[in-house]
Order: C-alpha cells, then structure tokens, then sequence
C-alpha cells in the first residue's frame, strides 16, 4: 500500500495498535492518533491505571502529543482516529483543539459524546463512526470478559 493509498481502515489499524498497546498495561484498551496530511504526528493509548490519572484517556495524550508535535493549540487540518467513541470529556477537547475530523470505531451507548449531540465540538468538525467498529469494539468486550 503506498503512502497516497492510506485511508480510514488503515489509520484505524494504527489506533487500534494502540490500543493493544493498552490491553497489554491492564488498561482499558483504547487507542487514539491524529494525521495531518499522510502523517502520524500523535499517537497514544490509554494510560490512566499507570499515570494515576483519570484524564490520562487515548484521545487527550494523542492531542497533546500532536499539538507539541506541530508547536501550535488548533488541529484544524487533522484527523483524530480512535478505536472507542469519545467520552464527553474527550469530545470537549477535541472541541477545544478545533480538530477537523473524528473517525471512530465502536460506538459507547454508555460513556460516548453522540448521545448528547455534537454540541461540545467545534461547528466545521465532521464525524465518522463505525471503522473497524466489529474489531474494537471486540477489543473492548473481551477487556472487560477477562476482568469479570
């Protein structure tokens, strides 16, 4: 696959690598990048078992490494590929980065920012659900099966 070819089902591939990454810390497995252009310039997983820190989610460790990556606050031109829906305090910084466009894997009926609407994030942020949906949210009910 050449670099030109790169499309949501590979970048979801990455994210969930991620989130791999976390179901091997015992961390609820959850993984998140951001793209700009053809280029990772953020990836993480969830980390809040290790740093002690409930706001330690995918979503929020990927933005930060982004926004350090290009030394500027707003993503407006990238994409934020995560394997779970973001909660509400995810999709509030997502907000607040001004990020361009979310892709999501599993829906979360429970936690996920869709029940509420798209309010929280910035009015030109578009939306895509369900790549990969079977996959991660898999990843997830068997987390949770194991922990049972």
């Amino acid at each position: 696959m050449g670099i030109l070819e790169r499309d949501d089902e590979y970048y979801m591939g990455e994210a969930l690598r991620e989130a791999r990454k976390a179901e091997g810390n015992d961390e609820i497995p959850v993984g998140a990048i951001v793209v700009s252009g053809d280029d990772i310039i953020g990836r993480a997983h969830n980390q809040t078992e290790l740093l002690h820190d409930v706001t330690a989610h995918a979503e929020i460790l990927a933005l930060s490494a982004a926004t350090e990556n290009l030394g500027a606050k707003y993503l407006t031109g990238c994409t934020l590929y995560v394997t779970l829906e973001p909660c509400v305090m995810c999709a509030g910084a997502l907000g607040w980065a001004q990020v361009g466009r979310i892709v999501y894997g599993a829906a979360d009926p429970k936690r996920g920012f869709e029940r509420l609407g798209h309010s929280m994030l910035h009015p030109k942020t578009e939306v895509t659900a369900g790549v990969r949906a079977e996959e991660c949210g898999e990843l997830v009910k068997e987390f949770f099966r194991k922990k049972r």
